[in-house]
């Protein structure tokens, strides 16, 4: 586990950055933290750092925004789902374990279809209302590799 803390949305963005140039195709990532920690702005550095030039936005009410990268980006927000049977409902399995770059907020809704392997990433809001706690945890070896890279950068 790693503990990282930024002080301004842009040095949050560059942390996902940092992160983003790490990952590779079939990677998952998942965004813990409440409403307003800034996990869409995190993605925006993932998103960034996987080389898009797209508009990251929240799909609250969308579910799944795709963006283009070096490889394809699935942003799921599943924070108005109730549970796993509505995730089983979306396919996730195409996108989860496909050709791109899994980034999913409110992954609690996942439950029992939470990846076995993935990188864990909780962000608390700080001492002000810009700077943020972002802690990285890796599930499985391929992370325990990419939280290694990101701590030494």
């Amino acid at each position: 586990m790693v503990v990282f803390v930024t002080y301004s949305e842009e040095e949050t963005v560059r942390l996902g950055i940092r992160m983003g140039r790490l990952l590779k195709a079939g990677d998952i990532v998942l965004l813990y933290g409440g409403l307003g920690a800034g996990k869409t702005v995190f993605t925006k550095g993932i998103a960034l750092g996987l080389g898009s030039q797209d508009m990251v936005t929240s799909p609250t009410y969308t579910l799944m925004h795709t963006y283009k990268g070096k490889v394809p980006i699935y942003h799921f927000d599943l924070y108005r789902l109730s549970g796993p049977d509505e995730v089983l409902d979306l396919g996730y399995e195409e996108f989860f374990y496909g050709d791109g770059v899994t980034i999913v907020e409110w992954p609690e809704r996942l439950e029992y279809l939470c990846p076995q392997e993935h990188l864990s990433v909780r962000i608390e809001m700080g001492e002000n209302s810009q700077s943020r706690k972002v802690t990285v945890d890796a599930v499985g070896s391929r992370y325990t590799n990419v939280e290694k890279e990101l701590e030494s950068i």
